[in-house]
């Protein structure tokens, strides 16, 4: 699949998505208004109901036509005026039966107007197993009327929850779907980036393998010409040529084998206390007469204090090699690298600093990815694996070592290892 289909498939399944949620959340909101809708016609008629039980108990029932028995103060807060006066059993009572009457089988709170304090009277907690005990809600005075009783519904959830039921679960498993093809097209997308690289792994490898095959055979068909040992100097250049070539192929199949054997095994270091200065400057002299080292000018500054790390000595050396390695390949100019090591408070700090090409930002943390390589269009003139970083962090890993990559002001890149003291 082509970069640009997988955006617009991406684009389009955002919006789709987005659209659908939209319509969901539209939907719950319009049934959450219209419950609630009923709600308050369900309480209003109930209590309705209240109102003219107790003008019939109390044969007032010629009142009924001058009031407006129900005033809705808020979604939960009701004002019933009954016009003439009546118990708390009677209230109760009707309140009970009427609001189940109406399906209303929630908690209610009750309080009766007391006209002559001018205050409601003590207030009462009726849950929905008719159980009775003290309330503690303010109830506002209305004083428009001098016989009535307020209701109030402490918690209307159960009643929205029972009636949006459905619509939670379809939002529940819309939720879910979404999660799923999100992961889905999360691995898809890891896996073209996957596909990618060991691609370009695999390019890059039949490159690093054929071009020594290739130089060694072309050598190998010279000196088997018996001209050839008419001129000695020719012949003793195209032996260097195979040993350089053959150097060259054994430490790619090397690297490889590497890579196989991490890769079945977790690192086994075998940790012993190393005098740090002393093992920089051994591991920078024996780098200096690599093949890349003699390109570069190495310079150090080591902290006088002597100081003792737990390491691998094969493996430190071998990140050591990787990082000074990677600082020269990666230079377009005579190769410039700063080693330093300072002793902090509570730790070492190792440095590399270089005057290469830089690390941009946006790659400082997928360099260490195992066959990554930045990005350079089609420009394929730094032949290599992705491998030396990926070997270096398993490496950081495995001493419980941290690194981590800056600019350098002077242009390149900063390696700098936060080795724990």
């Amino acid at each position: 699949m082509k970069g640009k289909a997988l955006k617009y498939i991406i684009l389009l399944a955002t919006v789709s998505i987005a659209g659908i949620f939209l319509i969901q959340f539209s939907f719950i909101k319009s049934s959450y208004n219209i419950s609630d809708k009923q709600f308050k016609e369900s309480a209003s008629v109930a209590l309705k109901e209240v109102a003219w039980q107790i003008l019939v108990a109390t044969g007032s029932t010629e009142n009924f036509d001058s009031i407006t028995p129900v005033e809705i103060i808020s979604n939960s807060n009701y004002l019933v005026n009954v016009g003439t006066a009546f118990d708390k059993d009677l209230l109760k009572s009707n309140l009970i039966r009427e609001l189940k009457k109406h399906e209303i089988y929630y908690d209610f709170e009750f309080a009766i107007f007391d006209p002559s304090e001018q205050q409601m009277d003590e207030r009462t907690l009726v849950s929905s197993n008719s159980d009775e005990k003290p309330s503690s809600y303010d109830f506002p005075v209305n004083e428009k009327y001098s016989n009535y009783f307020a209701v109030h519904f402490p918690d209307r959830s159960s009643y929205f929850n029972s009636r949006l039921s459905i619509w939670y679960f379809l939002t529940g498993l819309l939720v879910l779907v979404v999660f799923f093809f999100g992961y889905t097209l999360s691995v898809i997308i890891r896996q073209r980036q996957l596909s990618e690289i060991q691609k370009n792994f695999v390019n890059n490898l039949t490159h690093e393998l054929k071009t020594p095959i290739s130089a060694i055979a072309l050598s190998a068909n010279v000196i088997n010409n018996k001209t050839i040992l008419e001129n000695p100097k020719r012949l003793f250049e195209y032996t260097r040529i195979i040993q350089e070539q053959n150097t060259r192929l054994a430490r790619n199949v090397e690297n490889v084998l590497n890579l196989a054997s991490i890769e079945r095994n977790r690192i086994k270091l075998n940790l012993e206390e190393l005098d740090a200065q002393q093992f920089l400057l051994k591991s920078i002299e024996i780098f200096k007469h690599s093949t890349s080292g003699q390109k570069a000018n190495i310079s150090t500054k080591l902290s006088e204090t002597k100081a003792i790390l737990l390491a691998d000595k094969f493996h430190f050396s071998n990140l050591l090699s990787n990082i000074l390695e990677n600082a020269v390949k990666y230079c377009e100019q005579t190769p410039e690298i700063i080693v330093s090591f300072e002793q902090r408070k509570n730790h070492f700090e190792l440095c590399f600093a270089d005057n290469g090409i830089g690390i941009p930002r946006e790659y400082r943390k997928k360099i260490f990815k195992k066959f990554y390589r930045i990005p350079t269009g089609n420009v394929h003139d730094v032949k290599g694996f992705g491998l030396g970083l990926d070997y270096v962090h398993k490496i950081v890993k495995a001493h419980k070592w941290k690194i981590k990559v800056e600019e350098n002001p002077k242009g390149g890149s900063i390696f700098t290892l936060i080795i724990p003291n």
